[in-house]
């Protein structure tokens, strides 16, 4: 790959984490010769701001960057793949939490894998991302996830009623707490704890998750992605459900609303690198294939 001259950062700046390092970041760049971009959000929290860097003020100044720097937890990841959306400018994910599926980097590992990328040693991993049509109560809106778009029953206490269609195809009617419609990256999120399959982060394809189910037959269900899959809710009374975007963006829906899912016209690319391992993530963040002690 090309060697970076520039790069951002977009961070949980509610971690102590970040602001400890920060400091050790800005002399980084300094030494590579990069220039930095920092947030308006980073900006608006420094205390002094004796250094050399650029804002970014809108989406549009990701077109001008060779990478961002993603420091915090999946959420922080998540976020930013939205805001950069179609401009598809590499993500770089440092994980500073306790749990973190989506980072490649660990903070301890975080220099080495730096200069790795300031030398152009790596990788870009492209991640689809799906694309949520809404149409409620005569209001339109669009909205793009990484990981999933979840459908669930709100305040209600009732179970929702879902009707799936797959290309005007019928594929069935739900009783359930909500549909997870999930990602190959977000297979190992909600949709993976609802007992939902894990996919391959580069494999194309939508799964749909049902929350608790009302009868054993309906089970999780893989699309390929050239699939326009269709939500509505009929027979559902007037319980107004929620619908949440990634787990961040959240609204309810009336019972007249109609839920659209398909693959995004954009991929997000996520940086990594020869030596990475996704089995070898599986076994060591989510426990997977590890047996339990005697």
């Amino acid at each position: 790959m090309n060697k970076p001259t520039n790069f951002g950062i977009w961070a949980n700046t509610d971690k102590k984490a970040f602001w400890d390092t920060f400091p050790d970041i800005i002399d980084w760049a300094n030494k590579r010769n990069l220039q930095l971009f920092i947030t308006t959000r980073i900006q608006s929290q420094l205390d002094n701001s004796d250094f050399d860097f650029k804002i970014i003020n809108n989406a549009d100044d990701f077109n001008k960057l060779d990478f961002v720097l993603s420091l915090g937890g999946d959420g922080t990841i998540l976020s930013l793949a939205r805001a950069v959306a179609e401009r598809e400018t590499p993500i770089l994910g440092i994980h500073l939490g306790e749990l973190g599926f989506l980072a490649e980097v660990v903070l301890n590992d975080m220099f080495s894998r730096l200069d790795d990328v300031s030398n152009g040693d790596f990788l870009i991993q492209k991640r689809m991302a799906v694309k949520c049509s809404v149409l409620n109560d005569n209001e339109s809106k669009i909205f793009y996830a990484l990981n999933d778009v979840v459908i669930d029953r709100g305040k209600s206490h009732r179970l929702l009623n879902c009707e799936l269609l797959a290309n005007d195809n019928f594929v069935a009617d739900y009783k359930a707490d909500g549909l997870i419609v999930s990602t190959p990256t977000g297979s190992t999120a909600y949709s993976l704890s609802s007992g939902g399959p894990i996919v391959i982060p580069t494999f194309g394809s939508m799964v749909v998750t049902p929350i608790s189910p009302h009868t054993l037959t309906l089970r999780p269900i893989v699309f390929s992605d050239d699939q326009v899959l269709t939500i509505s809710f009929p027979n559902n009374g007037h319980v107004d459900m929620a619908l949440a975007i990634d787990g961040q963006v959240n609204q309810y829906l009336k019972p007249s609303a109609k839920v659209e899912v398909q693959k995004a016209p954009f991929e997000v690319n996520m940086i990594n690198f020869s030596d990475s391992n996704y089995f070898g993530t599986l076994r060591s963040k989510l426990g997977w294939g590890v047996r339990g002690s005697n």
